[in-house]
């Protein structure tokens, strides 16, 4: 569904609309699975951010003023909620990992050192359809430090702008490009085996 369909259905519940309940809240329920499930790690985290998510969103209904920021309005709560689950969840990690542990390893070239990574131009066009690429990008989203997770998500999954990607998170649209590259990087680094393969195929 696109965003001005979002708008649009959003625009309906505000006006009383009731027919625009069903097909909102099962968009929206989707959507908000998907994200808070490679948010939080765990499936059953996961169900209970979205159910939680959900029912903030129609409770808070009347708070959006503008119906074209229904999508990253929306975001904002299922990530607040994602954030209050994890602090007490069992599922949560003993440490974050860092940056750091994610970057490409680099090697001397003849221009100093370069960056190694697989090439995702290489790779088949309608690989990137595939239940194993996408289950592979997921997973590797997985993997992200939260951070840099939060990010790729936002703008990357959910196609936010960086502006709206910054108003959800809180942080300045410096930072958000900044996070975008290097949680790019990261998630390419993660993947390099698996597209080095794709591109030989």
């Amino acid at each position: 569904m696109l965003k001005a369909e979002e708008a649009e259905l959003a625009r309906r519940l505000l006006g009383g609309d009731e027919a625009a309940f069903e097909p909102f809240m099962e968009h929206f329920r989707r959507k908000i699975f998907h994200h808070t499930i490679l948010m939080c790690g765990n499936r059953e985290d996961a169900e209970e951010v979205a159910q939680e998510a959900m029912l903030k969103v129609f409770g808070k209904l009347d708070q959006l003023h503008d119906p074209e920021q229904v999508r990253p309005w929306v975001f904002r709560i299922a990530r607040n909620e994602c954030l209050m689950k994890r602090r007490k969840s069992v599922f949560a990690p003993q440490r974050e990992l860092s940056l750091e542990e994610f970057r490409p390893a680099r090697e001397e070239g003849e221009n100093g050192p370069r960056i190694e990574i697989a090439d995702w131009t290489d790779v088949p066009g309608d690989a990137l359809l595939r239940e194993e690429l996408r289950s592979q990008i997921g997973q590797a989203i997985g993997e992200l430090p939260e951070t840099y997770r939060a990010v790729v998500l936002m703008r990357d999954v959910e196609e936010l702008t960086t502006e709206e990607t910054a108003r959800v998170l809180e942080i300045s649209t410096d930072l958000v490009k900044q996070r975008l590259h290097r949680g790019r990087l990261a998630l390419r680094k993660s993947l390099d085996e698996y597209l080095r393969i794709a591109g030989r195929g």
